[in-house]
């Protein structure tokens, strides 16, 4: 059991999904915007959309369908918070 939450803490914290880290919005392009959804996954409503650069506190990531999601809020705005995509998220 203790190398099993070992292993899921080092993946976390290599695929940069640890609990309170700051992360960027990077990748998304100059004419669109990374969706900042109610859930973790595409059939989720979107709440706001983010441009590169936009900074953020990451909460958690949970894999939905194959694909990774993380709980973010903004950190100038923290009240705001929903899902995005990690693929979409860079370390800052």
């Amino acid at each position: 059991m203790r190398t099993h939450i070992a292993a899921l803490l080092a993946l976390m914290v290599a695929t940069g999904c640890a609990v309170g880290s700051g992360a960027v919005v990077k990748g998304v392009g100059p004419d669109d915007l990374l969706k900042l959804r109610e859930g973790p996954g595409l059939n989720h409503n979107i709440i706001i959309g983010l441009p590169d650069g936009t900074r953020l506190t990451r909460q958690n990531c949970v894999t939905n369908n194959g694909k990774v999601w993380c709980r973010v809020s903004l950190t100038d705005r923290p009240a705001i918070s929903g899902y995005v995509s990690a693929d979409y998220l860079a370390h800052r």
